[in-house]
């Protein structure tokens, strides 16, 4: 049978064998991207957080992803170092990891990303001192209350969304990080956003979207600089997850909930400088990337409107 199988191709025309090549080449890539896909998603296991140090420090840790990577680096075993504004907050979540994982320790830092940056800066350095921080989760950041155009950003949000997503993070690597390059060994994850990476633009969002893409590149950079150090630095795209940010109270396929983010976040640490750990999530990345760059801006126009015009009722209720 294969040998008439060959015969019959040899007595192909030049073109039929080499469109019966091209395809059988496509066909091998298809396959091989698709089963690096599975072993990445579902059969490699996540490495051990331990071997960097014995301390994790998360920003933005009494709510959404961050609260959920905290609870996951506290059942991997890990002392904790929670940075957040609300210290009323910060002792609510620090009691409900200690009553379940009762062996690990915690502290606290009080810092608002909004306000006296460097003032708290100078708090993790003070905290940090000493400790073998291996991991450092930057998840602190803020968004639009809604969506709006960008001559209708004022000043305070402008300021706050650079400040706090963009110079809150560079800021406080800056502080981890000098330890990590002492003792050789560290992992940096940055949280980043679809709305700058998977889709072409984020209407109505630009200035958040521009802070995310600040994220990804600055990650990136510092991947290409560190990882002969020892030190693994990784930007996470989530798309939607189920978060007050987000506006969005239940999880489904595509968009789950925080601790099932970060479950999935926590086994990608250490691998690719950047990558989306949901799988669903990647589904629809790369269905946003086979469509017409045109066609993905046109539908997100419509759906920020959306987004738009409830955010005006809702603000116009409140004034009533």
């Amino acid at each position: 049978m294969e040998a008439c199988f060959f015969d019959t191709l040899k007595a192909q025309s030049f073109w039929v064998i080499f469109l019966f090549t091209l395809g059988s080449l496509s066909l091998l890539k298809f396959s091989f991207v698709f089963l690096k896909w599975v072993w990445i998603n579902f059969l490699r296991p996540g490495k051990n957080l331990k071997k960097y140090g014995s301390w994790g420090l998360v920003t933005g840790p009494t709510d959404g992803i961050g609260k959920g990577f905290a609870f996951q680096l506290a059942r991997k075993g890990l002392n904790l170092v929670l940075v957040g504004r609300n210290p009323d907050k910060l002792k609510d979540v620090s009691d409900s990891i200690l009553a379940k994982y009762a062996k690990i320790r915690i502290k606290t830092v009080v810092v608002d990303f909004t306000g006296d940056l460097d003032e708290g800066v100078k708090k993790i350095k003070e905290t940090i001192e000493g400790l073998d921080v291996g991991v450092l989760i930057n998840n602190v950041g803020i968004s639009y209350p809604y969506a709006r155009f960008f001559h209708e950003v004022d000043e305070e949000l402008l300021m706050n969304l650079i400040k706090v997503n963009v110079e809150g993070t560079t800021k406080v690597t800056q502080a981890v990080l000098p330890g990590m390059v002492k003792r050789k060994r560290g992992a940096i994850v940055n949280i980043g956003s679809g709305a700058a990476i998977v889709i072409p633009s984020d209407p109505l969002y630009a200035v958040y979207a521009a802070t995310k893409a600040y994220i990804d590149q600055f990650s990136r950079c510092l991947y290409v600089e560190y990882k002969n150090s020892g030190i693994d630095v990784q930007c996470q795209v989530p798309l939607y997850v189920a978060t007050k940010m987000a506006s969005i109270k239940r999880s489904s396929f595509f968009v789950p909930s925080t601790d099932g983010y970060a479950r999935a976040a926590m086994r990608w640490i250490g691998y690719e400088p950047r990558c989306t750990p949901y799988w669903p999530h990647s589904i629809l990345w790369g269905l946003a990337y086979s469509l017409p760059e045109s066609v993905v801006d046109a539908w997100r126009l419509r759906f920020c409107f959306g987004i738009r015009k409830r955010g005006q009722l809702k603000d116009s209720r409140k004034k009533e």
